[in-house]
């Protein structure tokens, strides 16, 4: 299975160099489910240019149905042609699936050849956009693919590295941030590729999980709830931590960063219930 993918055919060099937006995550179907932000401000546009990364080789992955019968191998190669029909349909600058076993992800000895390959990749690209798992996600392999991007981001020089980085939600909702840290990514244009874009991963929706209509309803649910106090302005966001700070203080640490997020959500919580519980 080929590593890179580039829809237009052109080289992958100059396929990177256009790139404006990118997003790194764990599994295939991911990017389309937490980057839908950059990639419809890419599409058919004259000057953005989208690019995927995914990580993992897709095996282990549940089945029923038709493909309740699939080996792992079977597996990894009909989730590869998903991810590249996605970018197809997408209209990517480029797509590219590393094929790193989620054991290896997780074992920092044993994943240096992947910051290595993230660190390449991130400098021969340059995006001034990042769109990336965040740290409070509640599946190890997206929290391990995180904790690689940035260990390779911190090895550009601060110039080169992307202006806004959001860590994104898919397996733990970000609606708890406190409002102030709270990135409310707008996600309603081209409302059919969004829908399409999470279909074309037949393979996971067949094995018993509805990520369409979850990862629509989502966006959803998150504008319609985002602010009680004023009208709906648009009809989808996702909403996303800001994850600058890693990247301006190479000593902050995942852990500290995000539970400076948690004891704001604490102090909320327990601020709001003292008022009233006399």
């Amino acid at each position: 299975m080929e590593k890179y993918f580039v829809p237009d055919g052109v080289g992958l060099q100059s396929a990177q160099k256009r790139v404006s937006h990118m997003a790194i995550g764990a599994h295939q179907d991911d990017l389309e489910i937490f980057a839908y932000h950059g990639i419809a401000a890419c599409y058919r546009s004259a000057s953005n240019w989208f690019a995927g990364v995914t990580v993992t080789d897709g095996g282990g992955s549940a089945r029923i149905g038709p493909y309740q019968h699939f080996s792992d191998e079977q597996m990894k190669e009909e989730r590869h042609r998903e991810q590249n029909r996605a970018a197809k349909m997408g209209g990517y600058s480029f797509q590219a699936q590393l094929g790193v076993p989620s054991k290896v992800i997780k074992d920092e000895a044993a994943s240096v050849e992947l910051v290595d390959e993230l660190y390449e990749l991130l400098d021969a690209c340059r995006p001034h956009t990042l769109y990336l798992h965040n740290p409070a996600d509640k599946h190890d392999t997206h929290v391990a693919v995180l904790s690689r991007c940035v260990a390779a981001l911190r090895r550009m020089a601060l110039e080169d590295r992307p202006k806004r980085i959001y860590g994104c939600e898919v397996w733990r909702d970000l609606d708890w941030l406190d409002d102030e840290y709270k990135v409310a990514l707008p996600v309603d244009d081209h409302p059919i590729l969004a829908r399409d874009l999470v279909a074309v991963f037949e393979s996971q929706i067949a094995g018993g999980k509805d990520y369409i209509s979850a990862t629509l309803g989502r966006r959803h649910a998150n504008a319609t709830f985002y602010q009680s106090h004023s009208v709906d302005k648009v009809n989808g966001y996702t909403f996303a931590m800001d994850l600058s700070p890693l990247l301006a203080d190479d000593n902050l640490s995942m852990r500290e960063f995000t539970m400076q997020h948690l004891e704001r959500f604490k102090s909320d919580v327990s601020d709001r219930i003292q008022k009233y519980d006399k």
